[in-house]
């Protein structure tokens, strides 16, 4: 656990990660329901942004029930490729994640598109851009993650 934490902190992780509300002020209403000043809640979570505790406050949406679809892709990609090849596939809005593996197919990412085709497209334009062939699309055959909270 990350010392830097204190329990005001993990309350308010706790309560923005599963309940945040959608409403004006969301900071103001996490801060009326813990008993803290909006103010006060809006510099702790700057700070553990600031610290790299919380990487992003956004939407999760089921994509599927969007009307998109979703892959999770792999690539080999030589070291000396590797910043170019990422900054390529961090280009487009669908990528949700993009991380290192230590394996043969080292770089992993998951790309969100409105149908398989336009999937197909970006990886062949992927391709293209970087020299990089092998981009591989491993899409799920059934869903098991639901949801993933980290209770502090």
């Amino acid at each position: 656990m990350n010392e830097s934490l204190d329990d005001l902190d993990r309350t308010i992780l706790n309560e923005i990660q599963v309940h945040f509300p959608i409403v004006p002020r969301p900071y103001e209403e996490v801060g009326q329901r813990l008993g803290l000043s909006e103010a006060e809640v809006l510099r702790r979570v700057q700070r553990l942004h600031d610290q790299g505790i919380i990487r992003r406050i956004g939407a999760n949406f089921n994509s599927r029930k969007l009307g998109y679809t979703s892959t999770l892709c792999t690539a080999e990609v030589p070291e000396a490729q590797m910043e170019q090849f990422v900054q390529v596939v961090n280009r487009y809005a669908g990528v949700t994640h993009n991380y290192l593996r230590r394996h043969r197919y080292n770089i992993w990412f998951t790309l969100i598109a409105p149908s398989t085709e336009r999937i197909e497209q970006i990886l062949t334009e992927i391709s293209a851009q970087t020299g990089i062939k092998e981009i591989y699309s491993l899409p799920a055959r059934q869903i098991f993650k639901i949801q993933a909270d980290f209770p502090l």
